[in-house]
Formats: C-alpha cells, structure tokens, sequence
C-alpha cells in the first residue's frame, strides 16, 4: 500500500513543481502527501526544484559530409565478343592433304575491331595469328586434332574464344608414299619419307684386270 503510493506520488511531483504540497499523519498512522490540508494538523513540504534538462543538441554535421560527394565515374572497357565461331573446317570434318596443309576461316560478331587479332590454337597450342579471320596451318600429323579460335587484344588479353571442334586430318604415311613413288638414290635426305639412315651403303667392287 505504501510502495503504490509512494509511486503515486512520485508521479505526481511534476505537477506539484509549480503547486504548495503539505504532508500530515492520518488517524491509520500513514504519512500523506496533498495540495489540500482539509483542516488536518498538516505542514507545507520544501520541494527542491526539478532538474530539468533541455534535450541534447543535434550534433552538427560533418564539414566533408555537408559537402556533396563527388560523383566517381568509371570508363567501362569496350564491351567483348558476343561470339566467335569457326566458319571452316567443319565441327568433325575430315580433311586428306597429304603435305598436312590446313586453312581455318573464323569470323566474330560483332567483326573483328581495329587493333584485334584472331590466334588458333591447335590441341591447345597456339599456331597461327591473322587480323583477317583466315589462319593456315601446315606439315599437321596424321590423326584427330581439335581447333580453337581466340581473339587478343591489342596488350595481349582474350576477349573471345569459340567452342574447341576435333578435325581429322588424312595424309599418307612415309611407308605409303614410300611404296607409291619408291626412293631413288639422290631422294635420300631430300624426301621427309627418304631419310639419310635408309640410303642403302654402297659396295666397293675391287677391280680386277683381265689376265
């Protein structure tokens, strides 16, 4: 009873800041607080003043915050190929040279731009560069290969490559080309199918004079 009405009265000491409060001891012994003494045996309370504060000023801004902030603007690299594909030879085709010549056309889209290049890559190995999408290749071995095309820019980076395609390539062997055009004696060294080591030794004959 005495707690809820000490908080009773807490709560009304705001209002009481600006009214005279007096205090008694009524007939159950409890102690009172009012603004109205009814005629009891009351005395008037001394209030200390309240501490009332202003509330805290909103901190000033930042010198450099109130400040607009420079916009940053980036320069965007030039956009990349969409794609870059391989015009000739065909995905799987097969192509029979018997001196293992081959010509690889590429194009891009958007075309090629000044300063670019196309590179080819055979079995992952570069091989050929051309600024006008037609790269050759010769003397490849016999067999299955694949062909990429890349595009490089002028310091060197890829800015597009086109899907690795297999191309099989059909020369004759040595020992073919050796059987359908047989090595004579001056083709030896000369003819990647006549090598040195296989020129026959000749045999000296010792001259015998008729008796």
């Amino acid at each position: 009873m005495i707690g809820s009405r000490a908080a009773w009265l807490l709560a009304l000491l705001p209002l009481w800041a600006c009214a005279q409060v007096y205090t008694y001891v009524d007939e159950h012994g409890n102690r009172v607080f009012t603004d109205r003494p009814r005629g009891h045996d009351a005395r008037s309370v001394e209030l200390s003043p309240t501490n009332a504060m202003p509330p805290p000023a909103p901190p000033a801004p930042h010198a450099e915050s109130a400040e607009r902030a420079p916009i940053v603007t980036r320069k965007l690299s030039p956009a990349r190929y969409q794609s870059v594909s391989i015009v000739s030879p065909a995905p799987d085709d097969t192509r029979r040279d018997n001196q293992g010549n081959l010509n690889v056309v590429a194009t891009s889209e958007p075309p090629l731009r000044p300063g670019d290049h196309f590179r080819l890559l055979l079995d992952g190995t570069p091989a050929a560069e051309s600024g006008n999408g037609t790269l050759s290749l010769s003397n490849i071995d016999r067999g299955t290969h694949t062909l990429v095309v890349e595009i490089l820019g002028p310091d060197g980076s890829v800015l597009g490559a086109s899907p690795s395609q297999p191309v099989h390539i059909k020369r004759m062997s040595l020992a073919q080309r050796r059987r359908a055009q047989p090595c004579q004696k001056d083709d030896y060294g000369v003819r990647p199918e006549c090598p040195l080591k296989d020129k026959p030794v000749e045999k000296n004959i010792p001259f015998v004079p008729f008796l």
